[in-house]
């Protein structure tokens, strides 16, 4: 039930776009990595709220529409960026979101762990450790 009414939330959410043709192409990128449950239940929390719509409108014009239809990487590619930077900068329930994303684009776990080592080395033993936690957990949902 919950579903549906985040889906019917979101369908009442109004964004602005300031390039409808980034913003519709970002959408779909976006619910094929993230799930159309999560974005939908983003865009629903943000329904009837101009300053919470100004960020999803942002984030799916230009995160997901101009940066990540860009030609020159794959998917899996700017997942395994995403992976290291987000360790890096200790992002916890942002890395959860793309290591789910990563797993959708092909990645392997042998992939994340080798991604999480390389961190550990560059960015430190401390930030390593948190994404190693957090990808454990999500494996552990995803029954990997």
């Amino acid at each position: 039930m919950a579903k549906k009414t985040a889906v019917a939330k979101a369908k009442k959410a109004k964004p602005n776009p300031r390039n409808k043709k980034l913003y519709d192409e970002g959408m779909k990128v976006r619910k094929a990595v993230l799930g159309a449950a999560y974005v939908d239940n983003s865009l629903a929390g943000a329904a009837d709220d101009e300053f919470m719509m100004a960020f999803q409108d942002i984030t799916t014009e230009y995160c997901w529409g101009y940066a990540w239809t860009r030609p020159g990487l794959s998917k899996k590619s700017r997942s395994m960026l995403n992976l290291a930077m987000l360790a890096a900068l200790n992002r916890g329930p942002e890395l959860k979101l793309h290591i789910n994303g990563a797993l959708n684009n092909g990645l392997s776990k042998d992939e994340i762990k080798e991604i999480f080592l390389q961190v550990a080395i560059y960015c430190g033993i401390p930030a390593s450790l948190d994404a190693f936690k957090t990808a454990r957990d999500v494996f552990k949902e995803r029954g990997i």
